[in-house]
């Protein structure tokens, strides 16, 4: 008997990439077809793997990829090959995701099934606008509404009459193309015209915006604004306390979207602290760790480290890898025993500590000329240096070593490499207007981010970011960036993600209308 197939319904959350639950990840993770909606992040289609198809079914503004019935059929096939298929919606699948619908028909069909519950945007967007949906003071009932109803129905099937009065708080989805009909079903039904109303477009994303008035002024606010689906209204009291609870929307980067060119191993904590900040990172990654082409070289220098007097890392990556393969050669930390180690800035050392090696020197300014005057300042000669790092690295260090009269014995420990990237999303960006800002931590990922583009394409690159800020990490990056065309706006002074974080903050700061 052949594998049996079974369906995902996942809920995917508001937007937010943070809202994410584990279990969704893991299900995305494991999938063989993905089917997702346009509410759905398409951050998330990254988390699966690379292999696994991806089916978009969404729809906007009235223009459907599939048919709901269509779409049934599709996931029910998928499941019927045997595959693992994830259903991805916006949102909460059993809150007005016609998640109840797909289920019943996978019963009918027979096909295995779970719901995966998501964040709704009913409960969420709400909280980034800093609305409470209850509060012991103001309101202690809530009611959530579909504002998506047939325009051309003679009458609203909903029981305004009971809602209206009957929540304290209420909270309608897909509501913002029949506004007006919604508010005048609520005053008509009793509900005071003084009543607070928000409405939040985008909500939870850095694109959110937030209109507040009340029921007897907000459709005319709202059509001023150009609020636009997707959104979210809120009515009631609890309104009123956005003055005091707007936490999203004062974040110092809120509203900016910064376009993150490292590796995608090592971004991860520069994009937590920049998502921290309030801002959108866009992950395109223009570089990637690989083994070297032959270990031999590295090998020989391992099984040879009783000839050095010295080991200096030059990156994290260094680190990782050199430690990794000293079991390979039936090796440990001991070998190191005697031998002293440097550490050209704070990462690598505290990848050196992580590993029980507390480094003899490590320089104040983080970059191959600092390194070389630390050294300078020991006045040794002859000294057999050891240097595990990337073939396309920079030979200041070794160069300026040898002048002292040292003997430095460079070894590939890994390369970097330009990955494969799919770069249409970001182009359309750029194209846009949508980027704010593009940060490069390497001349690397300076030079293969061009090299991710052909020649027509990178001249119309330089026009299209004629208006996006350039953020390198430090002089080395910003001199390549600069001569390759790019018009470099900020330059780290500390040269760690930590200092170039900072600068971004700074400027913004700065630059705030």
């Amino acid at each position: 008997m052949g594998k049996k197939g079974k369906v995902y319904l996942v809920g995917a959350g508001p937007g937010d990439p943070g809202l994410l639950t584990l279990r969704a990840k893991e299900c995305i993770e494991k999938a063989d077809v993905l089917v997702y909606d346009y509410l759905a992040n398409e951050v998330f289609l990254e988390y699966g793997r690379p292999e696994a198809e991806r089916v978009y079914v969404g729809k906007r503004g009235g223009c459907h990829t599939l048919s709901q019935e269509e779409i049934n059929r599709l996931i029910i096939s998928k499941a019927r090959e045997g595959l693992s298929v994830v259903r991805l919606k916006g949102g909460d699948p059993f809150i007005f995701g016609r998640g109840g619908e797909e289920a019943q028909e996978l019963e009918r069909a027979g096909v295995p099934f779970e719901i995966v519950p998501g964040v709704t945007s009913a409960i969420a967007v709400p909280a980034y606008a800093g609305i409470p949906l209850t509060h012991r003071d103001y309101v202690s009932t809530v009611a959530f509404v579909t504002g998506h109803e047939d325009p051309g129905k003679a009458s609203s099937g909903i029981a305004w009459d009971k809602l209206a009065t009957g929540a304290g708080t209420l909270v309608v989805l897909m509501g913002v193309g029949n506004l007006a009909r919604i508010i005048q079903n609520i005053v008509a039904c009793g509900r005071s015209p003084e009543t607070p109303v928000a409405i939040i477009q985008k909500g939870t994303s850095p694109a959110q915006r937030t209109v507040v008035g009340t029921l007897e002024d907000i459709t005319e606010r709202a059509h001023q604004a150009g609020l636009k689906p997707p959104a979210v209204i809120v009515v009631g009291e609890v309104v009123t306390l956005r003055g005091e609870l707007n936490w999203f929307e004062t974040l110092p980067l809120f509203g900016k979207r910064i376009l993150v060119t490292r590796a995608r191993n090592q971004a991860s904590d520069f994009l937590a602290r920049l998502r921290e900040l309030g801002a959108e990172c866009i992950e395109f990654p223009t570089i990637e760790i690989a083994p070297p082409k032959s270990w031999r070289s590295l090998d020989r220098a391992v099984r040879s480290l009783g000839d050095y007097d010295w080991v200096v890392f030059t990156s994290v990556n260094g680190v990782r890898v050199f430690f990794e393969r000293l079991p390979a050669l039936g090796l440990d930390v001991r070998v190191l025993g005697g031998i002293r180690i440097g550490a050209i800035g704070p990462k690598t050392a505290s990848a050196l500590e992580s590993r029980g090696i507390h480094p003899d020197i490590v320089p104040g300014e983080y970059r191959a000329e600092a390194l070389v005057e630390a050294f300078g300042k020991k006045k040794n000669t002859r000294l057999r240096i050891l240097l595990p790092r990337a073939a396309q690295a920079r030979d200041v260090f070794p160069r300026e070593l040898e002048k002292m009269g040292a003997l430095v014995d460079v070894v590939e420990a890994y390369r970097t490499v330009k990955p494969q990237t799919e770069k249409t999303r970001v182009m359309k960006m750029l194209e846009g207007g949508e980027i704010h800002m593009i940060t490069f931590t390497s001349s690397s990922t300076v030079k293969n981010f061009l090299d991710m583009f052909s020649e027509d394409e990178v001249q119309r690159l330089h026009q299209w970011m004629e208006g996006v800020h350039v953020a390198c990490i430090g002089p080395i990056t910003a001199d390549t960036a600069g001569a390759l065309g790019f018009k470099v706006t900020l330059v780290s002074h500390e040269y760690t993600i930590e200092g170039l974080t900072e600068a971004i903050l700074k400027f913004y700061r700065r630059n705030q209308t």
